[in-house]
């Protein structure tokens, strides 16, 4: 059973190669992400998905929080001389209807060396999805930048148990250290489910 549960995860995530560029800005357009987030919006897809839980990430599927509180492995094409910028944000917070502390951050690492997450510089670990209860669905968006070369980044890191982390905005981040447009990017939505309070716990202030 574990066999064919772990051949469908493969195929599902091979399929997930084959999108095209304009499914990429479609399904990021279609969920008002170049109004809400960020724009011009990235052409190429990010392959995302969590191991332990075997959920992988598919411009806009449900995932539930329970299944995104591990790092996830992140994949893309990349020029080994370059560096780049990964982001994950929530701009539903606390919810989409009243977004007040657009954009909680839950991911953030910089001066990535080529596609080796290991060696890029962590501002702020990563946090899985917790959104608060009857906010209905939250959307959590990737978006990988490259950088103009390695960046002295002046900010304030986060570790997993701050919840400081409201009202960040990817895009005055990029425009801040002129990463230009984000090159690549996917995303997943989840609402509440009973692992959000354990989640909320380990913070020791929220924004």
């Amino acid at each position: 059973m574990k066999t064919l549960v772990y051949f469908a995860v493969i195929a599902a995530y091979l399929i997930s190669l084959s999108y095209a560029e304009e499914d990429v800005e479609k399904a990021f357009s279609s969920n008002e992400i170049d109004k809400d987030v960020i724009k011009p919006l990235p052409k190429q897809k990010l392959q995302i998905h969590y191991p332990k839980t075997k959920q992988i990430v598919n411009l806009g599927n449900e995932l539930t929080p329970k299944n995104v509180r591990e790092v996830p492995e992140v994949t893309y094409e990349s020029d080994p001389k370059a560096f780049y910028t990964l982001s994950m944000s929530d701009p539903d917070a606390p919810s989409r209807k009243n977004p007040t502390h657009r954009e909680f951050q839950h991911w953030l690492v910089v001066n990535i060396p080529g596609s080796d997450l290991s060696k890029g510089e962590v501002l702020n670990e990563y946090v899985g999805s917790g959104p608060p209860k009857n906010t209905g669905l939250h959307r959590y968006i990737f978006l990988l930048f490259k950088q103009p070369g390695k960046v002295d980044f002046k900010e304030t890191k986060h570790s997993k148990t701050d919840g400081n982390r409201g009202n960040f905005s990817v895009k005055k981040f990029a425009e801040k250290y002129n990463l230009g447009n984000a090159v690549a990017g996917n995303f997943f939505q989840a609402q509440y489910d009973d692992s959000v309070p354990e989640l909320h716990k380990q913070f020791k202030g929220r924004a």
